[in-house]
């Protein structure tokens, strides 16, 4: 990373909106519906899944909940409408988690519902771990009534082992990835090689407790170690799969699915793009400066 990368970086809360929507094309599928299907029919092309993700978080008010449910039952329809290969990922505070747990349970349930009818599964993101405790409560909720809902769980978090196991009647289906969340010693790993170890770990757990793992890295490293777990347990193709971000590192997917593997793409849209964009080009100066070199007419040669 460059000098040039970070200076980008911090200057994105400055940069003219235009801008930064332009440097955040690689990460966003646009604002409309449409425009995800879209992105979504051309990855389903290159052999790839989806799952698409309505952007927002943490309301402040439980009835803002309202669009971010019907947003996500249009979604499920246009799914199963266009007949495209995708699932749909959601965080629990853009429907009220942090403010009402049963306005919460009743939006993911009814949502989860409409999945079911369709044929279609429904992934609960993981956020920060003041919430953990709360979005495996909702989780185990749905599980008594529905088999086709599954969660994420955070490699850099202290307790996640004990969270696998402590799921493990359910043979669940578990997104493991590192974690985005800047968290305290006391309920965190901070040391990049133990998270590391810990997320082959809870994979060699997950596997264990006869539940699929959805491998969610862009580590090289964990991309190699995964697939040597996968293979040691002899797990069919369809048992397991990959996971990483729409628009980051695109040689390492295509060396994934080279290898044999599925491989689903997190597809995210909506008119809460800025948020977002901030977040992914903060995680990847490297993405944000190359952009911006293009903006500017930096390219060189």
């Amino acid at each position: 990373m460059t000098f040039f990368d970070r200076a980008v970086v911090a200057l994105i809360p400055v940069v003219p909106r235009p801008i930064v929507r332009k440097m955040s094309e690689p990460y966003i599928a646009g604002t409309r519906l449409e425009e995800a299907i879209a992105r979504i029919r051309s990855l389903n092309e290159q052999g790839m899944m989806a799952t698409l993700d309505v952007l927002g978080e943490h309301i402040e008010d439980p009835q803002m909940a309202e669009p971010t449910r019907v947003a996500y039952l249009q979604a499920l329809d246009e799914i199963e409408r266009t007949g495209v290969d995708s699932n749909v990922s959601v965080k629990l505070t853009q429907l009220a988690l942090h403010l009402d747990t049963e306005v919460c349970y009743g939006n993911i349930r009814e949502i989860v519902a409409r999945a079911g009818e369709l044929g279609q599964t429904v992934r609960i993101d993981m956020e920060d771990s003041t919430l953990t405790t709360a979005t495996l409560d909702i989780y185990r909720r749905l599980r008594q009534d529905f088999d086709h809902v599954g969660v994420v769980l955070q490699a850099m978090l202290r307790r996640t082992l004990t969270d696998i196991k402590s799921l493990a009647e359910f043979r669940p289906s578990v997104r493991i990835c590192k974690g985005i969340y800047v968290e305290p010693w006391d309920a965190a790993y901070q040391n990049g090689d133990v998270v590391n170890r810990n997320f082959c770990e809870a994979l060699e757990s997950v596997i264990a407790a006869g539940g699929y793992p959805a491998i969610a890295t862009h580590d090289e490293t964990l991309v190699y170690e995964a697939s040597r777990i996968v293979e040691r347990h002899g797990l069919r193709p369809d048992q397991y799969e990959f996971q990483m971000l729409l628009g980051v590192r695109e040689e390492l997917r295509d060396v994934i699915l080279a290898a044999g593997h599925r491989l689903r793409v997190y597809v995210p849209f909506g008119e809460q793009w800025y948020a977002y964009s901030i977040r992914r080009m903060r995680e990847n100066p490297r993405v944000a400066g190359l952009v911006a070199r293009s903006v500017l007419g930096l390219d060189g040669g």
